[in-house]
C-alpha cells in the first residue's frame, strides 16, 4: 500500500512569527520538499493541511497572506487540501475519511509546529488506529515562554515532543532515512 504524505501547516504565517521569535531546524522546509518531491515522482497521495485561524489578528486567518502555502508546499492538481481551525487535522475535517478511502495507509507526517498541530495530529491519528511516522527533521517549532517567564528553547521543545511521540504514537524517522527506505 502506498504511504500518504501529510504536510501540516507549511504556511507563510510562520514567517511573521519567525521575524520575532527564534525557531529550530531551519532546514525543515528543504527536507519536507525532498519528501514531497519523492511522493510526486512516485505518484503517491499527498494531503496538505492548512490552518484557518478564527482569531482576527492571526497571520493564519483566511484571506491573509500568512494563510497561503509556503512556495514549496503549494498543492498540485490532484493533491488534497484539508482546512482546519484547531490543532488536530482530524477535528472538523474529512481527513479520517480520506485516509480510510486510501485503505488506511501509513501516514508520514512533516510540518509545523512540532509541539502544536504536528504533535496533536500525530497523537490523534495513532489513537484512531492509523500507522503514523513522524519525520522529525522535517518539522520545526519556536522558543516558548513558560508560565514563570523562562524561555524554553525551540530545540528542547522539539526534542521533548518527538521523544513523547516515539513508540506509543509514531515511528520517528529522518527525511534521509525515509527517502532511502521508500526508494
Amino acid at each position: 500500500m502506498r504511504p500518504v504524505l501529510l504536510l501540516i501547516d507549511f504556511q507563510k504565517g510562520f514567517d511573521f512569527i519567525a521575524a520575532r521569535t527564534r525557531r529550530n531546524n531551519i532546514e525543515a522546509e528543504a527536507r519536507a520538499m525532498a519528501l514531497l518531491t519523492l511522493w510526486r515522482e512516485k505518484g503517491w497521495p499527498v494531503i496538505h493541511v492548512r490552518h484557518d485561524s478564527t482569531e482576527p489578528q492571526s497571520p493564519f486567518r483566511p484571506g491573509s497572506v500568512g494563510n497561503r502555502a509556503m512556495g514549496f508546499a503549494e498543492e498540485q492538481e490532484g493533491e488534497a487540501v484539508v482546512r482546519k481551525t484547531v490543532n488536530s487535522a482530524f477535528i472538523g475535517t474529512d481527513l479520517a475519511e480520506r485516509l480510510d478511502a486510501l485503505g488506511r495507509p501509513q501516514v508520514v507526517v512533516a510540518g509545523a509546529t512540532t509541539d502544536h498541530c504536528v504533535s496533536t495530529t500525530v497523537r490523534m491519528g495513532a489513537n484512531l488506529g492509523y500507522t503514523m511516522t513522524l519525520v522529525d527533521d522535517a518539522c520545526f517549532t519556536f522558543d516558548r515562554m513558560a508560565p514563570n517567564g523562562d524561555v524554553i528553547p525551540a530545540e528542547a521543545i522539539h526534542a521533548a515532543h518527538v521523544a513523547s511521540l516515539s513508540g506509543e504514537f509514531a515511528r520517528i524517522a529522518t527525511a534521509a532515512a525515509m527517502i532511502a527506505e521508500l526508494k
